[in-house]
């Protein structure tokens, strides 16, 4: 079975350490109050944070899971401190911090949900910082990052010059320590290889659709897809979409004046397709479509090609149900582009929606590239926005 791994932070550098190691886990922030939690030394007040953010996200799944929580306090003299919030906190932390060292602990709390094992760890790194001037340390202040990360610094960021020593394991002081969390999996028997099999999308269930359109941009987002697709496919047709999911994209497809027709394996999703889109839902498999030969003008796939491990049975069934001269209009390199907008570069791993590989499948199937667009995708972390591809392969 695969592992539904989930990290109960907001933190994009402990995101950006988890995908860099092969992990992209779902990310379903807790809410916790950090600000009114105490405890009696910063070591156990950051293993005590971490543990509330994962009992927190626990406590409102739908559906069994392995669930992270951390959360990291630099301590100075026996005393903790966490973000400092503001310019004149952080100028007056970093005049305290230059030239000496400090301990900076991160707690981690695993909570697997089929097992109901609960693990707290904490892992402790020694940071030696550089001897700052006033000038250097107004200068970092006015960039704005050290105001919002534990001890008013980053090492993997623009505060990594003024880190001139680390006694410990380098991912700590980031975030989140890859080899204890491998040590934490392994005692809920989950092996580190596992996660990395577990980057196909797990099943679209109850619990994942009844929050899939909210945590995926909402109806923003399927407008600007939505228009997207419909600057591409004829107009009057009848449009297939793949992997139709809740139907938001279909519903304003239709709004935009098209007749859809969507196909799902997801009976949860379905089920929500179905109210938007009554009585032009099915379940069926992309690759297997109830539909007979050369009878479509148009097919859509929005965020399907790259979840896949092998695209082309979609792409040649595509080919197989349009009309000569119909459409096949899908998102490309969607990975890629939510990775620029990361501050990224782009994977190793070829996509099953990379641009050269769907032309090349594509053309073994008489379909031709001639034309594409984009749209905006949500702001991510890092507060940029991903464009994300869309591409037109016509049936010749």
């Amino acid at each position: 079975m695969s592992v539904r791994f989930v990290l109960a932070s907001a933190s994009p550098a402990r995101l950006k350490t988890l995908r860099a190691a092969g992990i992209e886990p779902e990310v379903i922030v807790s809410g916790v109050d950090e600000d009114n939690v105490t405890a009696e030394s910063p070591g156990e007040l950051a293993r005590l944070l971490a543990t509330l953010k994962a009992r927190a996200v626990v406590a409102n799944l739908t559906d069994h899971a392995t669930v992270l929580g951390c959360d990291s306090v630099l301590e100075f003299d026996g005393v903790a401190y966490g973000k400092p919030g503001t310019p004149e906190v952080a100028r007056e932390r970093w005049r305290m911090m230059r030239g000496r060292s400090g301990l900076l602990h991160t707690g981690h709390c695993l909570f697997d949900t089929t097992s109901k094992q609960e693990i707290r760890e904490l892992a402790s790194t020694q940071v030696q910082f550089a001897d700052l001037t006033d000038e250097e340390i107004d200068a970092y202040v006015a960039t704005g990052e050290p105001l919002v990360v534990a001890g008013a610094f980053t090492v993997d960021g623009l505060g990594g010059p003024f880190v001139t020593a680390i006694e410990g394991d380098y991912h700590n002081v980031v975030g989140l320590s890859l080899p204890l969390l491998r040590r934490m999996l392994t005692d809920v028997d989950i092996t580190w290889p596992e996660l990395w099999r577990s980057q196909k999308p797990f099943t679209y269930d109850e619990s994942v659709a009844s929050t899939y359109d909210e945590t995926r941009g909402g109806p923003a987002r399927a407008e600007a897809a939505a228009r997207a697709v419909d600057s591409l496919v004829p107009k009057g047709g009848r449009v297939l979409e793949l992997a139709v999911g809740t139907g938001i994209v279909g519903a304003e497809l239709v709004a935009l004046g098209n007749l859809v027709h969507g196909f799902d394996l997801s009976t949860a999703m379905l089920q929500r397709a179905n109210v938007r889109l009554p009585g032009h839902v099915a379940a069926a498999d992309a690759a297997r479509l109830p539909v007979g030969d050369r009878r479509c003008d148009a097919v859509v796939a929005v965020w399907l090609l790259h979840l896949l491990d092998d695209s082309e049975p979609v792409i040649a069934e595509v080919a197989r149900v349009l009309r000569t001269d119909g459409v096949f209009v899908t998102t490309a390199e969607k990975s890629d582009a939510s990775r620029y907008a990361d501050g990224r570069g782009p994977n190793d791993t070829r996509s099953q929606d990379a641009l050269a590989h769907l032309v090349t499948v594509a053309a073994r199937h008489g379909l031709v590239l001639d034309g594409a667009t984009t749209f905006p995708g949500p702001t991510r972390n890092t507060g940029e926005s991903p464009t994300y591809p869309l591409v037109r392969f016509r049936r010749l």
